[in-house]
C-alpha cells in the first residue's frame, strides 16, 4: 500500500522510518546513483513521498533548489537548474532541424520539456509519452511551475503508455524525438536499448534528429560508450553535445544526438540566431553560440565513445 505524507513541518517526519527509497529519517535525500559518491539535499520541507505502481517518487523543498522531484532515489530535476537541462534538449534539435512541425516526447511527466517544446511556433503537433501518469498527475499538483500549463495545449497528445512499445507500433512519423529518461535503471533500462534506437530510427522523417540525456560522463562514462554504439548502425551522423546542471553532480550532462542530415551541427550563427525568434519568452540558458559550442567535447568524452 502506498505510503502518502501531505505537506506539514519537517520536524513531524523524523521518527518515521521511510520506505521511500533516499529519503533520510534525519530529513535528507541521499542520492544512491553512486556507490562510492553520495549527492544529498536537505528536505526542509516535505511535499510527497509515494510508492507508485513503477516507482518510488519524492516531492519536497530545499531551501537553496526549491521544489525538488525524485524517482527512485535519484535526482530528476530542481527548479533552480531545470532550464538547463530542458532548454538544451528541447531547443537544439527543434532549432537545428530549421522546420520541426510533428515533435515526439518520451517521459517527461514532470511538464518541463512540454513547456519547452510548446513554446516553438512552428510545432503543430506534440505527442507525449509517460509510463507513469502519477508523475504527471503529482507535478501539475505539487511542480506547477514546471509544466506552466503546456499539459493544456491544444497541440499535445498526451499518451500513457510504454514509449518502447509506442515506437515500435505507431505509424506516426515525427521531425525531433526527444527521449527525456531516467538513467537506464527500473522502466526506463530499455529505452537505452538498440532495438529502442532502431524503432526511433524508423518513425523519424527525412532529416529527422532523435535527441535523449545521457548521464554524467566523468561518471557514466559506459552510458556514454554504450549509448553511441548501440545508435551507430541506424544514423549517418550519432554524437553529443554537453551543458551543466548543477545537480547531476559530476560535471558536464552529456545529450545524445542522431541525425542522418549530416549538416545539421553546423548551421551558421546568423541562421540560429534567425531561427531562435521563433520561440516564445525568454531563455535563460540557450542561445546560438552555446547550440554551436555545446557540440565541443573534452578529449576524455571523445575517448569513451571513439573506435579508432
Amino acid at each position: 500500500m502506498s505510503k502518502f505524507f501531505s505537506t506539514f513541518a519537517l520536524s513531524s517526519l523524523i521518527a518515521i522510518s521511510f520506505v521511500n527509497a533516499g529519503a533520510t529519517s534525519d530529513g535528507w535525500y541521499e542520492e544512491t546513483l553512486y556507490p562510492e559518491w553520495q549527492q544529498r539535499l536537505k528536505m526542509d520541507k516535505v511535499i510527497m513521498l509515494e510508492k507508485t505502481d513503477l516507482q518510488d517518487l519524492a516531492i519536497f523543498e530545499n531551501d537553496r533548489f526549491g521544489r525538488v522531484l525524485a524517482l527512485d532515489g535519484v535526482i530528476q530535476t530542481t527548479q533552480a537548474d531545470e532550464f538547463v537541462y530542458h532548454e538544451m534538449m528541447a531547443h537544439l534539435p527543434i532549432i537545428a532541424h530549421g522546420n520541426a512541425e510533428q515533435v515526439l516526447i518520451i517521459g517527461g511527466g514532470d511538464g518541463g520539456m512540454l513547456r519547452e517544446v510548446s513554446r516553438h511556433k512552428k510545432v503543430k503537433r506534440i505527442v507525449m509519452v509517460e509510463i507513469d501518469g502519477s508523475v504527471i498527475e503529482f507535478s501539475k499538483k505539487n511542480l506547477p511551475t514546471l509544466s506552466n500549463g503546456a499539459f493544456a495545449d491544444p497541440r499535445l497528445e498526451l499518451i500513457i503508455d510504454d514509449g518502447a512499445k509506442f515506437v515500435k507500433e505507431t505509424s506516426d512519423r515525427f521531425d525531433v524525438i526527444i527521449c527525456d529518461s531516467p538513467d537506464p535503471i527500473g522502466p526506463a533500462a530499455v529505452l537505452f536499448t538498440q532495438e529502442f534506437y532502431g524503432d526511433c530510427k524508423n518513425i523519424l522523417k527525412a532529416g529527422g534528429i532523435f535527441v535523449n540525456q545521457n548521464g554524467v560522463p566523468f561518471l557514466q562514462g559506459d552510458e556514454v560508450r554504450d549509448t553511441y554504439l548501440r545508435r551507430k548502425p541506424f544514423f549517418q551522423d550519432t554524437g553529443f553535445y554537453v551543458a551543466p546542471v548543477t545537480t547531476y553532480v559530476g560535471g558536464f550532462m552529456a545529450f545524445g544526438w542522431a541525425t542522418d542530415e549530416l549538416g545539421l551541427r553546423s548551421t551558421p550563427i546568423a541562421e540560429l540566431e534567425k531561427r531562435i525568434l521563433d520561440i516564445d519568452g525568454e531563455l535563460k540558458y540557450y542561445n546560438a553560440q552555446i547550440h554551436q559550442a555545446a557540440f565541443a567535447l573534452p578529449n576524455f568524452v571523445k575517448k569513451q565513445f571513439s573506435q579508432e
